[in-house]
């Protein structure tokens, strides 16, 4: 496992000040941002949004932390996470306003851009369901004061005091008779940090007399994915549950088999690269790792810590992008370095279905995927992974010996083409 500026620095933290013994005596530790910046920036070395971004030390040890004010913090084995719903749904498609030309829906790459979009579409409309919302509230901003119960892994719960912590909004929209407090992001993940949206509800929801409605809100690849959650405790950290969940988009999605038999019919095959094989069994990760690489250049350790991968993750992911010719591998002094390639700033320019339909030709170029497709479509259905080790064993694929990685990487075949077909509407 690579170690991370963040691993390191927790390590010495916890080893200083003998956190895990305090801890184990009297079920939590506070810590203040001065302690913490001896080693690394407390900003960088406490923000972490999902599960697979905690240092090791917490990771291993089941532990998390929440800010108190605006410079402490409380170590203790909270379940501060909340995994994401898995639910199929339709993806509505909304007409974008002919008069807006100072928003490019085509080329949003940020999360304040893909809020905006979907304000001015209507999409935020649509989904909030309240008549004339407006934006009013954005940025950071104090929590004020005020208590609250979290579940611990030893199933007892925690009460917690907060005092003024800084929070942040991406975007308040007010109606007649909600408010709601909308988290965005430009990233895909498994899961997120409750925080982030309870914090804010706290505040707002002692400040207004209206509904509000904590909702998360994820943009990649043309796709808007929405949750309106309720808390059924208001003093319960815990207490989520879902109220909704939709898709949007603004461009045009319809994609048919013709279109993917076509790109099947007049895609070349070319020589396998000397890449490792893809593990990476979610195409939609692969291609939100590429749009994030759209916006900049960014380091291993960034894309480690920032986002919901691990360590090996990213490895993989990265090998991904680069098997398909998407993604140039560099070092830069120590750091490992990745950017997008030539052929991956001019597949993202380009709209959402010829971009699917380039993703599709990138795949099937490579012999042991055009295979699998082809028996995918000749007797409608997947192959077994055995009928697709056989395949791979004789597609003369890069550095892979051993029958346990042949079908490890096996299950990375039929994600991708699963991923393919899905396209279709």
């Amino acid at each position: 496992m690579n170690e991370t500026k963040n691993n390191v620095a927790w390590e010495q933290i916890f080893k200083k000040y003998r956190i895990l013994e305090k801890i184990k005596k009297d079920g939590v530790f506070e810590i203040n941002s001065g302690q913490i910046n001896e080693y690394r920036e407390a900003r960088l070395m406490t923000k972490f949004d999902h599960r697979k971004n905690l240092p090791k030390i917490f990771d291993e040890n089941n532990l998390s932390i929440l800010p108190i004010t605006r410079g402490s913090y409380l170590i203790a084995q909270f379940e501060v996470y909340h995994s994401f719903e898995k639910r199929e749904t339709e993806i509505v498609k909304i007409p974008f306003p002919t008069y807006i030309e100072s928003i490019d829906y085509e080329n949003i790459t940020s999360e304040a851009a893909a809020l905006n979009c979907a304000y001015v579409s209507g999409i935020l409309a649509d989904f909030i369901d309240d008549e004339e919302i407006v934006p009013t509230v954005t940025g950071r901003m104090s929590s004020d004061a005020f208590r609250f119960y979290i579940n611990t892994y030893l199933g007892s719960k925690f009460e917690v005091n907060v005092t003024n912590a800084q929070i942040e909004v991406d975007g308040g929209y007010e109606g007649l008779e909600t408010f709601s407090l909308i988290e965005a992001k430009n990233s895909l993940s498994d899961d997120f940090i409750i925080r982030q949206i309870y914090y804010p509800y706290r505040l707002w929801y002692s400040k207004i007399s209206k509904k509000v409605k904590p909702i998360f809100m994820t943009y990649s690849n043309g796709i808007f994915t929405f949750y309106e959650y309720e808390f059924l405790e208001p003093e319960n950290y815990n207490s989520l549950t879902l109220i909704k969940h939709k898709k949007y988009s603004i461009e045009e999605t319809e994609i048919e088999l013709d279109d993917i038999i076509e790109i099947y019919k007049t895609t070349r095959t070319i020589k396998e690269p000397e890449v490792p094989f893809p593990q990476a069994d979610s195409f939609e990760r692969v291609i939100n790792l590429c749009e994030l690489l759209n916006e900049s250049e960014l380091t291993r350790d960034e894309i480690t810590s920032n986002y919901d991968f691990d360590s090996r993750q990213t490895n993989y992911y990265t090998d991904a992008a680069r098997y398909l010719g998407l993604v140039h591998k560099r070092r830069k002094s120590r750091e490992v370095m990745f950017s997008l390639t030539e052929e991956g700033e001019r597949l993202f320019k380009l709209k959402y279905k010829p971009r699917q339909l380039k993703f599709v030709q990138l795949i099937l170029s490579h012999k042991v995927f055009r295979e699998v497709f082809k028996l995918c479509i000749e007797n409608e259905e997947i192959p077994d992974r055995h009928e697709v080790v056989r395949i791979m064993k004789r597609s003369n694929l890069y550095n892979i010996k051993s029958q346990d990685t042949f079908y490890r990487r096996a299950q990375t075949i039929t994600s991708w083409i699963n991923w393919i077909l899905q396209l279709i509407r």
